[in-house]
């Protein structure tokens, strides 16, 4: 039997485990809104604005071979739309379609939900305090705007 006693961790473990706690969820309503993971994400990251494909490859964190069939399989289902790139001629940029905005933001709402959820059994100022250090974590590492407040700028630097 699995043990999930309340028993005190290291920084380590208690992230890895809340790593896990949060892929499930999200993995989950993925399911739901019957989105892999990687398609979850591209919808996710181009809630505020078109991205290049080498913008979107490194902001996923993903080879230009990879990104290429992620977004083909995307648009195929009407959820992303290849649109020149007014920049470069020769570029082009992926934006959602109004099918893809309207399935990106209820996945969005949905998943911040779910995940804001898991800390329900913490008092207000808990919740405060740890999304205050959350937030450093995620600053201090530049970690790529996969996943944004509504209210929050999609670059982390800006």
């Amino acid at each position: 039997m699995e043990d999930h006693a309340a028993a005190s961790m290291g920084m380590g473990t208690a992230l890895v485990r809340t790593s896990f706690l949060i892929d499930a969820v999200y993995a989950a309503a993925g399911r739901d809104f019957d989105l892999t993971i990687p398609q979850a994400q591209v919808l996710c990251v181009l809630i505020p604005r078109p991205y290049g494909m080498f913008e979107l490859a490194k902001t996923l964190g993903l080879a230009k071979s990879s990104i290429t069939g992620l977004v083909d399989r995307c648009e195929k289902r009407d959820l992303v739309r290849r649109e020149s790139d007014p920049s470069d001629g020769r570029a082009s940029r992926v934006a959602l379609t109004a099918k893809g905005k309207q399935l990106a933001e209820e996945f969005h709402d949905t998943t911040t939900r779910r995940v804001a959820e898991l800390t329900l059994g913490l008092t207000g100022p808990e919740r405060d305090t740890l999304a205050a250090l959350l937030t450093r974590v995620v600053v201090d590492n530049r970690v790529p705007a996969v996943f944004t407040d509504g209210d929050c700028p999609s670059d982390p630097d800006a």
